[in-house]
C-alpha cells in the first residue's frame, strides 16, 4: 500500500497530530494546495490563539520525506528546509506535522529536535 493511502487510514478529521510542542494540531480533511491534494489541518492562529488557522501539506510533499526517512533513516529541520522549501517556507510547523503523521503510521519517532528518526512498526 502506498504512503497515501498509509495516511488516509490514520489521518481521520480530529485527530490530534502527535507534536514535540505545546501546539495542539488537529486534522481538518484533505484539500488542495498549488494545484495538489494536500492533507489541512488546523493550528492556533499566531495573533489570536482563540481562533484556528488551517495549514496544508501536500501529498508529494508526504512522499518525498517518506522517501528520505526510509532511504536515510531520518528526516531532519535542515533537509526539510534544502528539499520542500516551499512547505518548509509555509512554516516550522509543517516540519513537525509531517513528523507526527509518521509517528501516528508508526513508522517514525521524534528523536531530537530537528529530527525524526525511522523505526519499525510494531
Amino acid at each position: 500500500m502506498g504512503i497515501i493511502r498509509e495516511i488516509e487510514r490514520v489521518a481521520l478529521p480530529g485527530i490530534v497530530i502527535p507534536k514535540p510542542d505545546t501546539k495542539m494540531q488537529k486534522i481538518k480533511g484533505w484539500g488542495h494546495s498549488r494545484g495538489e491534494r494536500a492533507l489541512v489541518y488546523t493550528i492556533p492562529n499566531k495573533k489570536d490563539n482563540t481562533k484556528l488557522s488551517s495549514k496544508r501539506v501536500k501529498e508529494s510533499d508526504f512522499r518525498k520525506t517518506h522517501d528520505q526517512l526510509i532511504k536515510n533513516g531520518t528526516f531532519t529541520k535542515q533537509w526539510f528546509a534544502e528539499n520542500l522549501p516551499e512547505c518548509s517556507k509555509d512554516g516550522d510547523c509543517n516540519f513537525t506535522t509531517i513528523g507526527g503523521i509518521f509517528v501516528l503510521l508508526g513508522v517514525a519517532e521524534y528523536a531530537e529536535p530537528g529530527v525524526y528518526r525511522f523505526v519499525l512498526s510494531k
